[in-house]
This record gives structure tokens, C-alpha cells and sequence, in this order.
């Protein structure tokens, strides 16, 4: 299965991801070791530490792929954005300087800040929601706000959000809790893709081909599946199917009854 990464920082020396070309290069040939046929770079974007341009980073990532090409690393890049919530977002969308995971401007991955969740997210969803935009929420089970609520990534995506769970994150790089909240976030069908969210070698790494032999063993064939569907249909702004998505204090309710007996 040739897999699609939507979240990774291997362009180099933008952000906390790659520092220089020589870096990227080997995360790339790490990427296709993996399995990685296709993969959407992703630089911070508006983040209060990064910003990253949307022209810039296309300028970029072209000259990446034409440095892939030349060194015969099988890696197709587009350019993307991690795109930090903020209260100038909009502005940002409507003066063209947001890259969004697909060309018909669906599809945006969306970083909410790690240590909670802000009280006008519900109102910028909506606001995005209502201008035929689909958040894609990055990494939520390392989101301090939804580790202790898990229940409102389920409002969340009632509203029209998708979800991107880090692979590492499934395999307990980030420790117990998270992994234990990525598999729950699976199990309610609340989570849609993978991707490595790759910055480097070491805790950042690429656990992709990792994650999806976790996911096939644990959930089934079908599941995994899906979750690399679902990734191309994003990139190619087409519709992700339906899931019959519950709560994840459901799941808990459901166990806890189950121990009765």
C-alpha cells in the first residue's frame, strides 16, 4: 500500500523541522523506505514563532522537488501549511496567503494551540465551516484541551471537522495517555488519517508504515484502508465518506458496563 503523508517539516530551514537541504533529503528517502509515495509539506504557518508565506513555500517546495528529482528520491511534494488558529485567520484566507491541502482550497489543516482549547474555535469553525472550508484539526490527541475533553473533538467533527492523528502518536513516542487517546479517538471513528508530522530523526520521526501495520492488526484491513483513502481524497478535494462516529465517554461507558458481569 503506497501511503500519503498530509503533515510533515521536511522542507528545509523553515521552521523547527528540517534545518538545511542534506536533512530534508534523507527524511525523504526515509519517507519512501516507508512507503511514502506522495507527501504535502506542511510549515508552521502563523504560529507566533513561524511564518511562512503561502507564495514562499510554494517556491520552495518546488525547488525541494526539483532537489528530490536530481538525487532520484521517488518523493512527490506539494506545498501546504500548518495553519496555527488565530483571530487573523480569516484575513489571512481572504488575502490569498493560506495554502490549503488541495487545490479547489477545501481542505486546511489546522493547528490549535497545544495547551488548550480557545473559547472562539467553535465560532472559527463555523465561520470556516460556512465559507465551504473543512478543518482538518492536526494532531488532536496531543492537544492538552482535548486530553481533557476528549468529548469535544465529537462537537468538533459534528460540525464538520476531519481529524489528523499522528502515527508516532499511536505507537507511544508522546507516552501512554496519548497513544491511549489516539486509540480511543480511532475506536469512536473519530479519527480519519495518519500522517508523521516528521520534523526529524529521532521523536519526530517517520513511524508511518509503523502506525498503519498497528492500525490493520488492531482495527482490520478495511480500517487501514480507509485512513490511506481518506488521505488521497483530501489531497484531491474530494468528499471523505460518512462514519457512524460516538463519543469517546461512550466507548468508556460501554467498557465500564461490560466489567459489571
Amino acid at each position: 500500500m503506497k501511503l500519503i503523508d498530509l503533515h510533515c517539516h521536511i522542507l528545509p530551514g523553515v521552521d523547527d523541522g528540517s534545518k538545511d537541504l542534506q536533512m530534508s533529503l534523507d527524511l525523504a528517502r526515509v519517507a519512501v523506505d516507508q512507503g511514502i509515495s506522495h507527501a504535502l509539506l506542511t510549515p508552521h504557518h502563523m504560529d507566533g514563532e513561524y511564518v511562512n508565506h503561502k507564495q514562499d513555500v510554494i517556491e520552495k517546495t518546488n525547488e525541494f522537488q526539483k532537489k528530490l528529482d536530481s538525487n532520484q528520491i521517488s518523493l512527490t511534494v506539494f506545498a501546504g501549511q500548518e495553519v496555527h488558529l488565530t483571530g487573523e485567520l480569516i484575513s489571512a484566507i481572504v488575502e490569498d496567503d493560506v495554502l490549503f491541502m488541495d487545490e479547489t482550497n477545501r481542505y486546511l489543516l489546522l493547528e490549535l494551540p497545544h495547551n488548550g482549547i480557545p473559547e472562539y474555535t467553535a465560532d472559527m469553525i463555523f465561520d470556516l465551516t460556512t465559507r465551504g472550508i473543512v478543518p482538518v484539526i492536526a494532531h488532536p490527541e496531543r492537544n492538552l484541551g482535548f486530553q481533557e475533553k476528549p468529548d469535544k473533538l465529537y462537537e468538533f467533527v459534528k460540525m464538520g471537522c476531519l481529524t489528523q492523528l499522528t502515527s508516532s502518536s499511536y505507537l507511544g513516542v508522546f507516552g501512554k495517555h496519548v497513544q491511549e487517546l489516539t486509540e480511543q479517538i480511532i475506536k469512536a471513528n473519530l479519527g480519519f488519517v495518519f500522517a508523521s508530522d516528521a520534523h526529524n530523526f529521532k521523536g519526530r520521526r517517520y513511524l508511518m508504515k509503523e502506525a498503519f501495520d498497528k492500525l490493520e492488526r488492531e482495527e482490520g484491513r478495511n480500517k487501514a484502508q480507509q485512513f490511506n483513502i481518506n488521505a488521497k481524497n483530501i489531497i484531491n478535494g474530494d468528499d471523505v465518506g460518512d462514519t457512524d462516529y460516538v463519543r469517546i465517554s461512550e466507548l468508556t461507558k460501554k467498557r465500564k458496563r461490560f466489567w459489571l458481569f
